[in-house]
């Protein structure tokens, strides 16, 4: 990694959302969690987020998120830094989650804007005050401006909660024209950031680089072969970082428009890291022809999480 790139941020680098997964019956797999997590530190990521939206938080209890929570920070045991996701619509319910995120020496926070179906929604203020009370936990917050809260952080509002609120130190985009806004964050906050980071799959990756990202937080399918764009890009080669991007981008794509968060399961039930890609209703498994096109990618880009466990 590019030591300019070290020393102006805290964090960089692949930080992939881990997926939960399930028995056959349905239950929280704990032990193949463990697994995942075991494969996901081979995959040689810089950090590791959990109970994110690609690790389907939420199909899951309040209990289930404690123990995964519990689980998955013993299981790391500090192997690589840590991103645990805590949104919620009511800020005394994201609160405790923080708290317990904090206790066990997570790394940062991840929230999203406060929503609640299509039309229950945060207004600016009530957005500023929820990330501004969880502030007071005292840990590194990352804001998730995400399409899926059907919220939108207008440049302004973000560089003002970035700007004024203590622990608001970390980003991911991935709105549409994601390396605009990343620009002008990065522009607007520089001296505050910790983590200008977008998301999505990484599929808006090497314009975000351009931007001024340090980091990339990916599905785990293939963070291994994500990262060395990253590397290559912040040690100036250029050329060769969007080589490989290139040459990735059709895998990225594929998962991010045709498989969406159950490709990694799918691929980790394959390669032996789990031993069930199920999903919990209402979500469907993926139709036989879209999983075979997904597998026969998994065998042509030789990826980790393809053989981990044969």
């Amino acid at each position: 990694m590019n030591l300019d790139l070290s020393n102006q941020y805290k964090y960089y680098g692949m930080w992939p959302v881990a997926p939960t997964p399930f028995h056959e019956n349905g239950e929280v797999d704990y032990e193949g969690m463990e697994r995942v997590l075991d494969c996901m530190i081979d995959q040689k990521v810089q950090g590791i987020c959990i109970l994110a939206n690609y690790s389907e938080q939420f199909l899951l209890s309040d209990d289930e998120r404690e123990k995964l929570t519990k689980l998955c920070m013993k299981k790391i045991d500090g192997r690589v830094k840590t991103i645990v996701t805590v949104s919620h619509f009511a800020t005394d319910i994201v609160r405790p989650r923080a708290e317990l995120a904090k206790s066990l020496g997570a790394d940062i926070i991840m929230m999203m804007p406060p929503y609640h179906g299509a039309l229950l929604k945060g207004n600016p203020d009530q957005i500023f005050e929820q990330f501004n009370e969880i502030s007071k936990v005292g840990i590194r917050i990352m804001i998730q401006d995400a399409p899926l809260s059907g919220i939108e952080l207008p440049v302004p509002l973000l560089t003002k909660m970035i700007n004024e609120i203590e622990y608001l130190t970390c980003f991911k985009i991935e709105s549409t024209q994601a390396a605009s806004k990343i620009r002008a964050l990065i522009k607007n906050c520089s001296e505050r950031l910790d983590a200008p980071f977008d998301g999505e799959e990484s599929i808006t990756l090497y314009a975000d680089l351009e931007a001024g990202i340090s980091g990339s937080m990916s599905s785990a399918l293939l963070p291994e072969k994500i990262a060395p764009v990253i590397d290559y890009f912040w040690n100036n080669e250029k050329e060769k970082a969007e080589e490989i991007y290139n040459h990735i981008l059709p895998l990225i794509n594929f998962e991010n428009r045709q498989c969406g968060f159950r490709a990694t399961k799918t691929v980790m039930k394959e390669g032996g890291v789990i031993k069930s890609d199920f999903c919990r209703d209402p979500i469907k498994p993926l139709d036989l022809d879209t999983k075979n096109l997904l597998l026969n990618f998994a065998k042509r880009y030789d990826l980790l999480t393809y053989k981990w466990g044969k």
